[in-house]
């Protein structure tokens, strides 16, 4: 059993990456499954410190595969950015790098569309959204009557189904209360195929590389971003992402079953944090809380918004443990409640 997996088991921002980062050395190829640049990942490699989002963390280690699954929702801007980010630094980034062609495509549309529901949501509490476009992408790929895939932006008839989709688009985003916004199809279309030809060298079919991987004895790790109790199906729902973070989402992003994962770590920080609304038992909304934020630098990797802070729940990480089939517990962060 060649693969290994790991997973947060609390409400995401667990160290993740740093595990990641350690294991890698022992693995042939690093897969992210699901999520998208809503995810951030801090690698610390000798002095320099990095922040990724949609990049697997083993993109440090050249001799490293890194596959971005079919499960994740992909924004071309962030993806290039941060591939442009990487190389500035001398870290390579070219055949080491696969992206799924199976891989929804966040476009212009879904940003709109997250802002103008999120902006209708006054009242009760606030789900979380980090106004990147995951949610409506992620709907869009459950409706398939407007989903676009990274594959769909090399086909002939691309242009065509930006200007189907846009006008549809228009018309729901007018009834969201956008008076303001009219998508143009002809900028859409020549931003996305700019976009389609600057990735191409990375568009693979993952599914079938990773299911000759397995089979073939090649080490794999599965890297999940967000964490368990963030799980569309069985976290906290609807204080939730829009994907299966926990480690029953693994085989459905990545198209690897689950008797090729010989071993799952789930990561734990010694206190518990979330980001946006939702239960949380063990928060400590006083100067408790402020402290160990303070001194667990917990503010977002990504959305650099500050994370509310508590006391560690047992109770919720036996829960998430036994939903992702955890073999293995890394405790993360010890120093910070000491």
């Amino acid at each position: 059993m060649p693969a290994t997996c790991v997973v947060g088991l609390q409400w995401g921002d667990e160290a993740k990456g740093k595990i990641v980062d350690i294991l890698t050395e022992k693995h042939d190829i690093v897969v992210r499954y699901q999520g998208g640049a809503n995810a951030g990942h801090t690698v610390v490699t000798g002095d320099e410190t990095y922040k990724l989002s949609l990049i697997p963390s083993g993109i440090f280690r050249p001799d490293v595969q890194c596959v971005v699954a079919g499960g994740v929702v992909i924004n071309p801007a962030a993806l290039l950015e941060e591939i442009d980010a990487l190389k500035a630094r001398g870290i390579k980034v070219g055949d080491n790098l696969m992206l799924s062609d199976r891989a929804h495509v966040i476009l212009p549309w879904h940003f709109e569309e997250d802002r103008l529901i999120d902006k209708q949501c006054t009242s009760g509490e606030a789900i979380g959204t980090t106004l990147r476009g995951i949610g409506p992408c992620y709907r869009d790929k459950v409706g398939r009557s407007f989903a676009i895939r990274v594959g769909d932006m090399y086909r002939y008839d691309f242009r065509d189904r930006i200007t189907q989709i846009v006008e549809a688009k228009n018309s729901i985003l007018l009834g969201l209360g956008g008076n303001d916004v009219e998508l143009d199809p002809v900028d859409i279309f020549e931003q996305y195929h700019g976009f389609a030809e600057r990735l191409k060298p990375h568009v693979a079919d993952t599914t079938a590389y990773l299911l000759d991987a397995v089979e073939s004895g090649k080490k794999v790790l599965f890297e999940g971003a967000q964490g368990a109790l963030l799980d569309i199906d069985h976290g906290t729902f609807p204080f939730v992402t829009s994907s299966n973070s926990s480690g029953v989402g693994v085989s459905a992003g990545s198209g690897v079953p689950g008797r090729y994962i010989s071993k799952v770590i789930g990561i734990v920080k010694a206190y518990t944090t979330r980001v946006g609304g939702g239960p949380f038992p063990t928060e400590q909304d006083n100067e408790i809380g402020q402290e160990i934020r303070d001194r667990g630098n917990e503010y977002g990797t990504v959305t650099k918004r500050p994370r509310r802070c508590g006391w560690f729940d047992a109770v919720a990480a036996r829960y998430t443990a036994r939903l992702s089939g955890v073999d293995a517990l890394a405790v993360m962060l010890l120093d910070v409640p000491a």
